[in-house]
């Protein structure tokens, strides 16, 4: 982040030293630039760089996924404050899957254990274990047994009552049960 403010600035430098060239070519022209040019050549860096970083910020992350790691759901975002996203929604959070490292289970094996990371802009990935039935189709949180603990999956399994329900058009159900089967 402190390196996107950095560039900001940097493009807002850029094209002031852009308004600055124009104002001096327009003395040797006998004419006068308005005042207001570099500020607001300034201000346009500023805004065209963090547009343009919103909208590329998803395809940055979307090349810098692990193989085996594939997304299976995007969020599209419109908001006031951001006009130009009416025209085309920005991507500002995804779920991705790790598919390639999905574990079957040794009782079940239409169970799977498998980690979402769960990516936002301007936040830290945040990396949440499921376990994926893809004979109900359902899947469910999986807590980490804490140390000393020995609760298998499959007893999660059983003991678990927080099953949500999962279309068998969903691109996670698609990913995990019907590319291993």
């Amino acid at each position: 982040m402190l390196f996107e403010f950095i560039a900001t600035i940097a493009a807002a430098f850029g094209m002031a030293g852009l308004a600055l060239i124009i104002t001096h070519l327009s003395k040797l022209a006998g004419k006068r630039a308005p005042k207001w040019l570099i500020p607001l050549f300034a201000a346009i860096g500023m805004f065209a760089f963090q547009i343009h970083q919103e909208y590329n910020w998803y395809g940055q992350q979307v090349s810098k996924l692990p193989e085996g790691v594939q997304v299976v759901k995007t969020a599209e975002s419109t908001e006031w404050f951001r006009p130009w996203s009416y025209a085309k929604p920005q991507i500002l959070r995804f779920i991705a899957a790790d598919v390639g490292n999905a574990t079957v289970q040794v009782n079940d094996p239409n169970i799977y254990l498998v980690n979402l990371y769960l990516f936002e802009r301007r936040r830290s990935v945040q990396k949440v274990p499921q376990v994926i039935d893809c004979s109900i189709p359902a899947r469910a949180d999986y807590v980490l047994p804490e140390k000393g603990s020995q609760l298998s999956i499959d007893e999660h399994v059983k003991q678990t009552t927080a099953w949500r329900d999962l279309a068998t058009d969903d691109p996670l159900f698609t990913s995990i049960c019907t590319d291993k089967n």
